[in-house]
């Protein structure tokens, strides 16, 4: 999170859209990209919560 409480934009700077429209970087929505920066820290964090929720679903195996 930033000093105000905000968290960070999840891009990792790969960016390509699947056929779903879904950042195969970040996870994030086309829609929610471009929402990021006007968005609450509330709204950024459901955004997160939905993101972390997708990657999870495209890769159900964790390495350590």
């Amino acid at each position: 999170m930033s000093d105000l409480g905000e968290p960070a934009s999840p891009c990792i700077s790969v960016c390509a859209l699947d056929a779903n429209d879904i950042c195969l970087g970040c996870y994030r929505s086309a829609q929610e990209i471009t929402d990021w920066w006007m968005a609450s820290a509330k709204e950024k964090q459901d955004i997160l919560a939905r993101c972390e929720a997708r990657r999870q679903a495209d890769s159900p195996v964790r390495l350590l």
